[in-house]
């Protein structure tokens, strides 16, 4: 969960979301590497009133260059390849859920299960109990196990929308008429908040995601408890 005048990223809740913490540490490194080295070159051109023939035209100098920048691109593609793979990956999913968007509220079915899917709103502001965060909570969360792979269906079926929860690294496009596939996977217990991520009408600052990851002899209760319920 993000919190006030935060400067980061929220803490990783999925092997995913480290992976892209990761990339995004060695991405930034380069980046202040190239900004220091073209600094340094501007203030020494600007400072000196030296010239040099060897420096206005040397074949060795465009070599170097023109390989360099391309070294530095592989450095920083090779890793970002790597990890679009990996968003890709789904191994022997455990559990199936699919999310539909509406205006303005989540749908969830849990295909595995006969008669398991509900729909998600927000809650409004005077329903909240005290601890519980504004325009962020909902009164039926997505459940899921721990440690768990999970294959997410997302689709939506008015507008465009995007299931985005940023601590599990994932942001998926919900798209009418088409199905999207991506994997989910929570390395802890916890709630996981997240909000549409496009502008999909008058309310879309008003259908948050919140996703719980519970051990997985409680996933079966809770299980139990919605089909019961049904």
């Amino acid at each position: 969960m993000a919190y006030p005048s935060q400067l980061g990223f929220q803490d990783a809740a999925s092997p995913l979301m480290e992976e892209l913490l990761h990339f995004h540490d060695h991405a930034l490194m380069i980046v202040l590497l190239i900004s220091v080295l073209v600094l340094y070159i501007i203030i020494v051109m600007v400072s000196t009133t030296l010239t040099d023939k060897l420096i206005l035209d040397s074949q060795l100098i465009e070599i170097v260059w023109t390989i360099l920048p391309a070294f530095v691109l592989a450095i920083i593609a090779l890793p970002s390849l790597r990890i679009l793979y990996l968003m890709d990956e789904i191994n022997d999913p455990h559990l199936t859920v699919k999310v539909i968007g509406h205006q303005w509220y989540w749908s969830y079915e849990y295909t595995d299960y006969e008669q398991l899917c509900f729909d998600s709103y927000m809650l409004p502001t005077q329903d909240l109990n005290p601890g519980q965060l504004r325009l962020l909570e909902v009164d039926h969360r997505m459940v899921i196990p721990s440690n768990s792979p999970i294959r997410m269906l997302i689709t939506a079926e008015d507008v465009l929308h995007s299931w985005a929860v940023p601590t599990l690294g994932i942001k998926m496009d919900a798209v009418p008429g088409r199905l999207n596939q991506t994997t989910l996977y929570a390395n802890r217990p916890g709630v996981f908040y997240g909000q549409c991520s496009e502008i999909c009408g008058a309310n879309h600052s008003f259908m948050p995601i919140v996703v719980e990851s519970i051990p997985h002899n409680y996933f079966k209760n809770w299980v139990t408890l919605m089909i019961e319920n049904e």
